[in-house]
């Protein structure tokens, strides 16, 4: 019984240490079109910066208020 609640409790610690980076997928839109580009390996909060701010919309680099967010 205690190997077992020290495997658990084993588990909950690395998990707490690992953080939680993966593939988000960012969705704008402008004058009709939609967009969508991948962001790797981000933490939610990061992607989320990455998607809300400048990206490029064919030739065109738009930044700010940018119709965009996290799918």
């Amino acid at each position: 019984m205690k190997k077992v609640l020290f495997v658990a409790i084993a588990g909950v610690f690395t998990l707490g240490l690992t953080s939680c980076k993966k593939d988000w997928t960012c969705e704008c839109q402008y004058s009709g079109e939609v967009t969508t580009y991948t962001i790797k390996d981000k933490k939610k909060s990061e992607a989320k910066s990455v998607c809300t701010g400048a990206v490029s919309v064919g030739l065109v680099k738009v930044g700010g208020d940018n119709n965009c967010s996290l799918k």
